[in-house]
């Protein structure tokens, strides 16, 4: 059993799929219908998602304090950390922002869990809650307030890795009975890397944790901001095998939000390229077996999908 194994053998279904090269393989490769790339409001992206299906949303925001976030603003945020805090919002609170606005929406009990990761408390071992006693934001704004009283007592540290958060997503999933669920998370680069060609322990951990997280009614965003590099994340957005869906999407904030268009466009192309996967995932989700309790919130529309 390898290390990544081990750390998460407190569950004994994740450390079988850990332990173990391959995922059972089921034909959910297919590409579903997805929403068109043709919209300029945070508005009209809302009522596609609605079109498409979707109900309820169970926002869960994670969010990158590696030490990383001091420089990767050199070119896209004035050379400050991207954690800087002013009467401007930085990227980390923009994001948070849009999407936010985006699935309010469909969020009925407006309860949104958000953890940090990365810090010096946590490294690429566990993730913090943003309340000690863990209880969830009540709304974005209570994110942002939340978020903006947490940054200056947050020691950014390291090294990275996604394996935490994608867990405590899939432990948020199963205590709610398997409902389906959006987990957003925001980070300056991509998960820690060796200087060789061989896999780091955090790449490793990361890329399983994504294949087994695939077994749940669980949509994966993955929002870049700052200078990257953003190659490696690509790769688990369309390479990554032993998936049961698609159930990974990552989205260059920075390269949106510096085109040459009006900022409400911006906001809106930012937000479809986010979400814009969520109509082929649930239609995959509803084809899932597995975990049998399992019982997506999806209107009936939705088989239109399939």
């Amino acid at each position: 059993m390898s290390d990544c194994a081990l750390f998460y053998k407190g569950s004994v279904f994740f450390g079988f799929f850990l332990a173990n090269e391959t995922l059972p393989s089921d034909p959910f490769w297919e590409k579903y219908s997805r929403i068109p790339d043709c919209y300029t409001s945070l508005d009209q992206v809302t009522e596609a998602l609605q079109r498409a299906g979707l109900e309820s949303s169970n926002l869960i925001i994670g969010v990158d304090f590696t030490k990383s976030n001091l420089w990767t603003g050199k070119q896209s945020f004035n050379g400050l950390s991207l954690h800087h805090l002013s009467e401007t919002k930085n990227p980390y609170e923009q994001a948070i922002s849009i999407i936010g606005k985006t699935l309010a929406h469909f969020d009925e009990d407006n309860l949104i869990p958000c953890f940090g990761f990365g810090d010096a408390s946590t490294h690429d071992k566990l993730v913090f809650s943003f309340y000690p006693d863990g209880r969830s934001c009540n709304g974005i704004d209570e994110v942002l307030a939340r978020y903006k009283e947490l940054v200056p007592h947050v020691q950014l540290s390291g090294p990275s890795s996604f394996a935490p958060i994608i867990q405590k997503a899939v432990e948020i999933v199963q205590n709610s009975g398997n409902l389906y669920h959006v987990l957003l998370i925001i980070a300056d680069g991509q998960v820690t890397a060796c200087r060789s060609e061989n896999m780091s322990y955090q790449e490793e951990c990361t890329i399983k944790t994504i294949q087994w997280a695939s077994n749940f009614p669980l949509s994966i965003v993955l929002v870049g901001v700052g200078d990257g590099p953003w190659d490696l994340a690509s790769k688990y957005d369309d390479f990554l095998p032993l998936r049961r869906f698609d159930n990974f999407q990552f989205v260059n904030f920075t390269e949106i939000m510096s085109m040459s268009i009006p900022d409400a466009i911006k906001e809106a192309q930012f937000a479809l390229k986010a979400l814009m996967e969520i109509p082929s995932q649930l239609a995959a989700i509803q084809g899932l077996g597995t975990p049998d309790s399992f019982v997506p919130q999806l209107r009936s529309t939705v088989q239109l999908l399939l």
